[in-house]
């Protein structure tokens, strides 16, 4: 469990304590961060996932407040639901990465070996997030198809923060990276089957995360 993780499940647990009631507001970052020994960017981004679960809300120079003991039966990010979110990208993304495997030039094939190797020497959260990004329009890209491509850039507004999210609180990044090396290398093979095996996978991996939010 990373940290930012083990952050967010204890400010989850105290939360949902006795000690805290709706309308309370919670210690500040810099508080928190000392509290837990951790850096104020890993209080943030705990504090992040914490208001996507409905948990709370973070008013500039006011602070942050409990607004509800129980999570969100619903999760949304950028006001399209996970479920919405899922159920696209398997309609597009899956298709989309056998045209790729059928299609991709060797400067494309080179462009997405490079985006895995950001991907492992990211540093923070957000880093990673901007490559996952990358990575899921590049693949699109090399489809070959414009609409597909701008189809996929376009989701991002929603992903990205649903990728941050599910880093932060399931701790996805590893298993996201093997994921992704597997699509990239079916690509590589081009052997549209795998590719759409290995994104299918992917998305599946996703889509279990989400569901056990919340157990």
């Amino acid at each position: 469990m990373g940290a930012t993780e083990a952050v967010f499940r204890r400010l989850k647990s105290l939360i949902q304590s006795d000690d805290y009631s709706v309308g309370d507001r919670l210690p500040g970052e810099l508080a928190l961060a000392k509290e837990f020994g951790v850096s104020r960017p890993v209080v943030r981004e705990a504090l992040h996932a914490c208001a996507t679960l409905g948990l709370t809300e973070t008013h500039t120079g006011r602070g942050t407040f409990v607004v509800s003991k129980k999570e969100s039966p619903r999760l949304t990010f950028a006001g399209v639901d996970a479920a919405d979110l899922i159920e696209a990208r398997r309609l597009v993304e899956i298709p989309t990465a056998g045209y790729a495997a059928e299609r991709r030039t060797a400067e494309q094939l080179r462009h997405l070996f490079e985006i895995l190797d950001n991907l492992a020497a990211a540093t923070d959260a957000r880093e990673w997030v901007r490559y996952d990004g990358e990575l899921h329009t590049a693949i699109a890209a090399a489809s070959g198809n414009t609409m597909l491509t701008t189809f996929v850039a376009d989701t991002r507004r929603a992903l990205d923060p649903q990728s941050e999210f599910l880093n932060v609180t399931q701790d996805r990044r590893a298993n996201s990276d093997r994921e992704h090396e597997a699509i990239v290398r079916a690509i590589e093979a081009r052997s549209p089957d795998l590719a759409c095996r290995a994104m299918a996978e992917h998305l599946e991996k996703v889509a279990e995360t989400i569901a056990r939010i919340g157990d």
